[in-house]
C-alpha cells in the first residue's frame, strides 16, 4: 500500500510540473499573467485530480497483476497435476511398469524413430498354480518382483509392460540378435531366482517362459508382438522356463 501511495503522489508531482510548465508558457502568449487563484489552480488542480485517480489506477493495476499471478500459479498446479495423472494412467497399479496400452504407445514411438531391438513376451509358469495354492496375495507378489526385475531393464531406448494378468512384455533397444537370446537367458534366471516366500515362509518356485523376437527399424508393432507371442506359446508347449527366438 506505501508503495502504491508513493507512486500516487509522484505521478501528482509529475501532473503539477507538467500543469505549471504549460501555464507559464501559453498564459502569458495569451496576454495573460500566472498568479493568485490562477497560480493556485494551476497546482492545486492536477494534485487533487492526479493522486486519488493514479492510487486508484495503481491499486487496480496490483489486483490485477496479483490475479494473473495467482492465476498462473493455478495453470502451472494444474498442468503439473495433469502430468501426474498421465504418468499415474501409464503405470500398472501393481507393479509399476507400464500398462499394455502404453507399452504399445511406445512401441509404435520406437519403430517411428527407426529404432531396433529385441521385443520380448514374457509369462510365468503355473501362475494359476500359485494363486490356488498359496492364495492371491502370494500371486500379486510374484507379479510386483517381476515387475521390478524387469523395471531394471529400463532405459532411453528400453521399457517393460503388464501386458495382461502374469503376461509381460520388454523392449530393448539396439541389441544384436545373439545379444538378444543372451539377454532373454538372463531375465529367465533372473526371474527364477526371485526368493518368493508363502505365507508359511516356504519358499515359492518361479519361472518364466520367454518368447522374443527381433525387430528391424520401422517393425510393425502388432506383428512383431505377435510373433512373440507365438515364440511364448512354443516355449510353453516345449517345456517352459525357457527361451525361444
Amino acid at each position: 500500500m506505501r508503495r502504491i501511495v508513493e507512486k500516487a503522489i509522484l505521478t501528482g508531482l509529475l501532473s503539477v510540473f507538467a500543469s505549471l510548465a504549460l501555464t507559464l508558457i501559453i498564459v502569458p502568449l495569451l496576454g495573460g499573467q500566472v498568479a493568485g487563484a490562477g497560480l493556485f489552480m494551476t497546482i492545486f488542480c492536477p494534485l487533487a485530480i492526479s493522486i486519488p485517480a493514479s492510487a486508484l489506477h495503481f491499486t487496480q493495476s496490483e489486483k490485477v497483476r496479483r490475479a494473473e499471478a495467482a492465476t498462473k500459479e493455478a495453470l502451472n498446479k494444474l498442468a503439473e497435476a495433469y502430468d501426474a495423472l498421465r504418468v499415474q494412467s501409464r503405470r500398472d497399479g501393481l507393479t509399476g511398469i507400464l500398462t499394455r496400452s502404453a507399452f504399445m504407445e511406445d512401441l509404435d514411438a520406437t519403430s517411428q524413430r527407426g529404432i531396433s531391438g529385441a521385443l520380448l513376451f514374457l509369462d510365468l509358469d503355473y501362475f494359476k498354480s500359485i494363486n490356488d495354492r498359496y492364495g492371491h496375495a502370494t500371486g500379486d507378489e510374484a507379479l510386483r518382483c517381476t515387475g521390478r526385475v524387469l523395471a531394471r531393464y529400463q532405459g532411453q531406448s528400453d521399457f517393460a509392460g503388464r501386458l495382461g494378468g502374469e503376461e509381460f512384455g520388454l523392449f530393448q533397444g539396439n541389441l544384436t540378435a545373439a545379444e538378444m537370446l543372451m539377454r532373454c537367458e538372463e531375465i529367465r534366471e533372473e526371474i527364477a531366482r526371485i526368493d518368493l516366500r508363502s505365507p508359511s515362509g516356504s519358499k515359492v518356485r518361479m519361472s518364466a517362459s520367454v518368447g522374443v523376437f527381433h525387430c528391424q527399424p520401422g517393425f510393425h508393432p502388432h506383428s512383431c508382438l505377435k510373433a512373440a507371442d507365438e515364440n511364448l506359446y512354443q516355449a510353453k508347449v516345449s517345456g517352459r522356463n525357457m527361451v525361444i527366438g
